[in-house]
């Protein structure tokens, strides 16, 4: 797919910054004021439930001394685990509203890290700066997906990890969205990116082995829970996609997570 010019590229950055600072992903489904300690805990829990893969695939405490960055750390959910499990963090976002709640999540839950708004895809680190660097969900959002994963590969020690997720354009709720009218998550933001397996793999084939795992199956919505289309969402077409065994639908997962490592 073509890369934005250069021009072009610097006025996308900008709306994606605006769009970010005006929204907080998952508000929809807290009960408790924003930056509240309850705030973070509903996104967590919400989080988790739906993710419910992502602690098997990643070990967040698995990386107890060793330096970490997440880029796109929005309000600092994924990135309050990996502190809490002995990781060196750091985290950076482009939306100021995105590291303002950060630094209010991982300080009251009594966590350091060095928090910072920083464009991901011109990363002020120098080479060679981190053992780990992680970016769930980040990637489909940015205006440059290419300088972004050379960004993530460059400020890595030799032998690093990326560890990064972007959308399945084959993937079960991208079919179903393009089927049914119904809209993605954030599907007005300036840059939404989905990418097929061997896309993806491209994008991360400036790394020296790379593992992508479809996962992300459907699970029942807490957003929807009334009328025909959440029934038939929640009750019927989760159970039947769910009992499918997962070998045959697993190509369909609409995350497809990469780890790459330099």
């Amino acid at each position: 797919m073509p890369e934005p010019t250069e021009p072009g590229r610097a006025e996308t950055i900008e709306a994606v910054r605006c769009y970010w600072n005006e929204r907080i992903h998952d508000l929809e489904i807290v009960r408790h004021p924003v930056g509240t300690p309850g705030f973070f805990e509903d996104l967590d829990a919400y989080r988790f439930e739906k993710l419910h893969y992502l602690p098997r695939l990643v070990d967040f405490s698995g990386f107890r001394g060793k330096t970490l960055l997440e880029v796109g750390c929005g309000a600092g959910i994924d990135l309050a685990r990996f502190a809490a499990g002995g990781a060196l963090c750091t985290g950076v976002d482009l939306s100021r509203t995105a590291v303002d709640l950060a630094r209010q999540n991982l300080g009251q839950r009594g966590l350091s890290a060095d928090l910072r708004v920083m464009n991901a895809e011109a990363l002020e680190f120098p080479d060679g700066t981190f053992d780990v660097v992680y970016g769930h969900g980040v990637i489909q959002y940015t205006a440059d997906a290419r300088a972004l994963i050379e960004e993530a590969r460059r400020v890595l020690k030799p032998g690093g990890l990326f560890i990064s997720m972007v959308y399945n354009r084959n993937g079960w709720l991208a079919l179903m969205s393009k089927r049914f009218h119904v809209p993605l998550e954030h599907e007005d933001a300036p840059v939404l990116n989905k990418y097929t397996i061997r896309e993806y793999r491209d994008l991360l084939s400036g790394f020296s082995k790379v593992d992508i795992v479809p996962e992300r199956f459907p699970v029942r919505s807490k957003l929807h829970q009334k009328g025909l289309k959440a029934f038939l969402f929640n009750t019927v077409f989760v159970g039947a996609f769910n009992a499918v065994p997962r070998p045959l639908v697993r190509r369909y997962g609409w995350h497809l997570m990469g780890f790459a490592f330099k």
